[in-house]
C-alpha cells in the first residue's frame, strides 16, 4: 500500500487478519485519525494487491473490534474514542452536542407503575409510589452507544408525552434538574440481547453505570442502570494530591 505499511510477513496468517493487523497499526500510529475515512474497498484492494473479499474480510474485522465503523451510504470511518468525564454530572444528549454529534434515542419502553422494592428503596420512596419506568437506546450521529434504564419518581416528570431526547431536560423544564450524585461504573460482556441491540458481538466489552442523582433539596430524582459500549467509551477522571 502506498500510505499503509503492507507486507505479507506470516504465511500461518490469513490474508485478511495480516491486513487488518496493518490497518490497525497505522491507524494506532495517527496514519488516520479519529473520524477519518478508510480508502474505500477498490482502493485497498488495488494497494494491497488482494482481493475484494479479503478486504472486506480484513475491515469486518476491525468493525467487530471496533476500531473502525461503517457509515451505510458513506464510508468506512475510524472510531472515535469518548472521554467521558468520571466527576461530571450531565446528560447523554449534551455531552454528544458538545462533540459535535447528533443525539438520538429509541425507546424501548416509557410508562409509568409502582417501583419495585429495590427501585423503591433506590428512589427513598414508597412502595405504593408512582414512578416513570424509561427504557431507551441512546445512539450518536445514528450509531447505538448505550442502553439505558431509568427510574423517576412520577412528581418530577409527569408528563411523558412531552419528554424527548433528553430526560435532564424534561427534569430541569419542571425545576428538577439533577445537580448531584453518585455513579458506580464496572466492566462487564454484554449479553447476546445487548450486543444484538449495540451492533456488536456478543461477550463483547461494555461498562455497566449505576446512577442515582439528587436535585438541590436532597431529594432523589433518579435511579438509572446503563450498558455503554467498551470500545467507544472511557471514563477519565482529574487526580489531585491530597
Amino acid at each position: 500500500m502506498r500510505d499503509i505499511a503492507w507486507t505479507r510477513s506470516d504465511e500461518g496468517t490469513p490474508l485478511y487478519l495480516q491486513l487488518a493487523r496493518s490497518l490497525r497499526e497505522h491507524i494506532s500510529s495517527g496514519g488516520i485519525g479519529p473520524g477519518s475515512a478508510l480508502p474505500s474497498e477498490r482502493d485497498l484492494s488495488e494497494m494491497a494487491g488482494l482481493s475484494r473479499v479479503t478486504v472486506r474480510k480484513g475491515i469486518e474485522q476491525l468493525i467487530e473490534e471496533g476500531v473502525v465503523v461503517r457509515r451505510q451510504g458513506s464510508g468506512t470511518f475510524v472510531a472515535r474514542r469518548i472521554e467521558a468525564s468520571g466527576g461530571k454530572l450531565s446528560s447523554f444528549s449534551d455531552e454528544t452536542r458538545q462533540r459535535g454529534e447528533s443525539p438520538g434515542v429509541v425507546w424501548i419502553y416509557r410508562s409509568y407503575a409502582q417501583p419495585t422494592e429495590e427501585e423503591a428503596h433506590a428512589l427513598d420512596v414508597s412502595p405504593a409510589s408512582r414512578v416513570a419506568r424509561l427504557g431507551r437506546v441512546r445512539l450518536a450521529g445514528g450509531e447505538p452507544l448505550a442502553i439505558e434504564h431509568a427510574v423517576i419518581p412520577a412528581t418530577f416528570l409527569p408528563d411523558l408525552d412531552a419528554l424527548g431526547d433528553s430526560l435532564y431536560h424534561a427534569l430541569d423544564h419542571h425545576g428538577f434538574r439533577p445537580s448531584s450524585g453518585t455513579q458506580r461504573v464496572r466492566a462487564s460482556l454484554a449479553t447476546a440481547t445487548e450486543a444484538g441491540i449495540l451492533n456488536v458481538k456478543q461477550n463483547s466489552e461494555v461498562l455497566r453505570i449505576e446512577r442515582v442523582t439528587r436535585i438541590p433539596d436532597g431529594r432523589i430524582v433518579e435511579f438509572t442502570r446503563s450498558v455503554y459500549r467498551g470500545d467507544r467509551y472511557e471514563f477519565v477522571s482529574e487526580l489531585k494530591e491530597l
